[in-house]
């Protein structure tokens, strides 16, 4: 009888840390049985993601990226929307199966999930005024009384303003598709944000905005997909990457949204 028990307990305690299915069955087994690829995007942060509020459609580099990785895996594509503030939140509470567009790597956020292999190396670096360029070239020049920097909700921007403009005015914009207008605008003076984003913001303002040495960042940070604890899925993410980083794929992709 004690014997029986102690089978039961085990079997009890097997089950209980397999969760839900096939105690053997991977989170790539459940995507390829499911027939979709959920894929958790903010559609907030060009060229990434953009969810164009008109239609709900999304579109960007990640987006095309996720097209790809669900053909790859024989599956459709179904992007949920989640927020910078939200995202972790809502990647524990099993709302997408992969994160994709724009995600920095972190170690708050590896601590709680796997990141696929790197495709994107930058860091901060601010955006303001063609006039104002030689003004915010050094984190010194921006960390004065009187300097308005502006940042999105959330996420690794404002986490890196904060930590290094502790002396400026940081304005908290709710809005990330159009807080560069606030400064065009002269609403602002600067945001510091991803040298990606630089870039493709000065493109979409010529003459009125520029990015400010993109090429030489504050800091170090890396891209990349945010992904389960799962091993299996992260070896199919990794290898087709690899796979798209070696037959020019990602570079042509890439290219389409920021060269």
């Amino acid at each position: 009888m004690l014997r029986r028990r102690s089978l039961a307990a085990l079997a009890l305690a097997a089950a209980f840390l397999a969760g839900p299915g096939r105690a053997d069955e991977s989170r790539l087994d459940r995507i390829v049985a499911s027939g979709t690829l959920r894929v958790g995007s903010t559609g907030d942060y060009k060229p990434f993601t953009y969810r164009d509020p008109s239609t709900g459609a999304f579109s960007g580099f990640d987006i095309d990226m996720a097209e790809s990785l669900a053909k790859a895996l024989g599956v459709k594509v179904e992007v949920v929307q989640t927020k910078w503030s939200d995202l972790m939140k809502d990647f524990e509470a099993d709302r997408f199966d992969v994160g994709m567009g724009g995600i920095s790597v972190t170690l708050d956020r590896a601590r709680k999930a796997y990141f696929s292999l790197p495709m994107l190396r930058e860091g901060k670096t601010p955006i303001t005024k063609c006039e104002n360029v030689a003004k915010f070239e050094a984190l010194a020049d921006i960390d004065k009384p009187g300097v308005r920097v502006i940042v999105n909700p959330g996420g690794t921007n404002e986490r890196f303003a904060r930590a290094n403009a502790k002396n400026a005015a940081i304005t908290v914009f709710p809005d990330n598709t159009t807080i560069f207008d606030e400064i065009a605008a002269g609403r602002a003076d600067l945001m510091m944000t991803d040298a990606s984003e630089t870039r493709f913001q000065q493109k979409q303002h010529p003459g009125v905005l520029c990015a400010v040495h993109p090429d030489k960042p504050f800091d170090f940070a890396e891209k990349a997909y945010l992904l389960p604890r799962d091993t299996g899925l992260k070896q199919f993410v990794d290898q087709w990457l690899h796979l798209q980083m070696e037959t020019g794929v990602f570079t042509s992709t890439l290219k389409k949204w920021i060269d």
